[in-house]
């Protein structure tokens, strides 16, 4: 007797299809074969079990088990359900035609209720893409499975409800849902801008960076509100598209065993790894492949606090995932790829002791050791970021004012429409969606300044001793502040402020002491 039970692997953020094959015949042996590991090797302990404990047992008899394709590794324990489901229709107790056009994933405890897996909504995408009508999943994945439509999820609780339901004694209705990103919800009050005392020239520069998808450097003394500026992102910030949600989701979904508890990420991640953090975890990897804290990011921010306290080896990974916006893991046994699509935020104390240029306090720093905090930040990697700010510790009069700061919900609405400027410039020619993506070729498009602007554009140039990166990030910059205006045109005044955003290029941090 041959059953065939279809499964799913993970590979990167994608679902491929496995096939189960069980065969049974007269003799007394158990065989797994298909390149299974450890986990699903052990699957056989957890599922003998839960079929005893629910009345029935794996048949006494030859059972030889191939797992397809058999040169694709399956890892996890996500194949108990299928495993057990193939037994259970080569032991006589379900209909063999409720396996037709259906898909079963979900890991089992030893009295046969199903426990959550993760990767459940590229799973629940790659069945919707091959085909399959039905879906079995663990109760607590259902919600996030349901998201895709055209799909009949079914949310199951033990391997008995599934037994019934499988042999037409009792009928499990699948779960719908709305895949439509609901609207979004309020930031909570503490990381609303209106609370921020102070800071406009800050304000204006996280402005422009969400305007374009720019990453923002800010330099500023302990206590001046870098982390809380950074806590207020998020919430100017335009909304995630559908296929944005989607995105995201997946990606969360596999990182996490339990994955999406609304179906869909609605609101842009963001991200704030502690500087401790290894440099597997920040770009993702590991034994077995899971996205890192730069994929967690994508579609949202990535807030690095204290920035040289990170290893310099940690910082240094990150330089091409912020121009290719994906991170390709090449391993001796595979090779897997997340995008990574993430606004880079970081902050940092100007010098060792944190006060450095800031009135109000005595920096006890020499010029030497400020030039060696700022080298643990390479060059190559300030040059990724297209905008550096300095921050001001906010006087005393600005924190007792009364009069409260502009609230995110205004500032997001003119970063919505700059975002909508920008798409619709390039919408369905260019594959991109916000100024920071612009090629060159682009640039020579769309963020050409006119005869004055150029001749700024050139002195700074010289006098900053800047790089054709560095020169390519002022363009795409003054072109947002050109959007923000509604300015087809990047004028001078652009260009000037655009210049004015890179402090660190100077060169001469430190020796500005006295």
């Amino acid at each position: 007797m041959l059953v065939k039970v279809s499964s799913a692997a993970l590979q990167g953020i994608k679902g491929i299809p496995v096939s189960i094959e069980i065969h049974v015949s007269r003799g007394i042996r158990f065989s797994l074969v298909g390149l299974p590991d450890n986990a699903v090797r052990e699957s056989h302990e957890r599922i003998r079990s839960a079929l005893q404990m629910n009345g029935m047992d794996i048949p006494r008899k030859q059972v030889v088990i191939n797992m397809a394709p058999a040169d694709l590794r399956k890892e996890g324990s996500g194949y108990d359900l299928p495993l057990s489901v193939g037994l259970m229709a080569a032991g006589g107790h379900i209909d063999l035609t409720q396996l037709e056009n259906s898909l079963f994933i979900g890991e089992l405890s030893l009295d046969g209720s199903l426990l959550p897996v993760r990767g459940i909504l590229p799973v629940a995408l790659m069945a919707r893409e091959h085909g399959f009508q039905h879906l079995y999943v663990p109760l607590q994945n259902a919600e996030e499975a349901a998201v895709v439509d055209r799909l009949n999820v079914y949310g199951i609780s033990t391997l008995k409800e599934l037994c019934l339901h499988l042999s037409g004694k009792t009928t499990c209705q699948p779960w719908s849902r709305d895949s439509r990103p609901a609207g979004r919800s309020e930031m909570a009050a503490e990381h609303d801008f209106t609370f921020v005392k102070g800071q406009e020239t800050v304000k204006r520069a996280i402005e422009i960076a969400c305007s374009g998808g720019h990453n923002l450097m800010m330099i500023g003394p302990p206590g001046a509100g870098k982390t809380m500026l950074a806590k207020c992102i998020p919430g100017i910030l335009p909304p995630m598209s559908l296929s944005e949600a989607l995105e995201t989701s997946v990606i969360h979904s596999i990182a996490s065993m339990a994955g999406t508890p609304n179906g869909l990420i609605y609101e842009r991640p963001f991200r704030a790894p502690h500087h401790s953090i290894s440099h597997v975890a920040l770009v993702g990897g590991g034994s077995n492949p899971k996205p890192g804290e730069i994929s967690l990011a994508h579609n949202g921010v990535l807030f690095l606090d204290e920035l040289p306290e990170f290893s310099r080896y940690v910082l240094e990974v990150l330089r091409q995932p912020l121009e290719d916006r994906h991170i390709t893991i090449s391993r001796a046994k595979y090779s897997v790829d997340y995008p990574c699509n993430f606004m880079f935020v970081a902050s940092m104390n100007p010098c060792p002791c944190g006060y450095y240029g800031d009135s109000g306090h005595l920096c006890t720093c020499s010029p030497t050791q400020i030039q060696h905090y700022m080298n643990r930040i390479s060059g190559p990697l300030l040059d990724r970021i297209d905008i550096h700010c300095e921050i001001e510790a906010v006087r005393f009069d600005k924190l007792t004012g009364q009069k409260p700061g502009e609230s995110s919900a205004d500032i997001r609405e003119r970063v919505k429409q700059a975002r909508k400027r920008q798409e619709d410039r390039f919408r369905g020619k260019f594959g991109i969606h916000c100024n920071a993506q612009m090629t060159q070729g682009l640039l020579e498009i769309f963020a050409q300044p006119d005869r004055q602007g150029m001749a700024i554009l050139r002195q700074a140039m010289d006098r900053l001793k800047l790089s054709a990166r560095a020169y390519s990030r002022i363009l795409k910059v003054a072109r947002t502040i050109a959007d923000l205006e509604g300015s087809e045109s990047i004028l001078p005044a652009h260009i000037a402020e655009s210049v004015g955003y890179r402090s660190l290029d100077r060169g001469d941090w430190g020796e500005r002491k006295k």
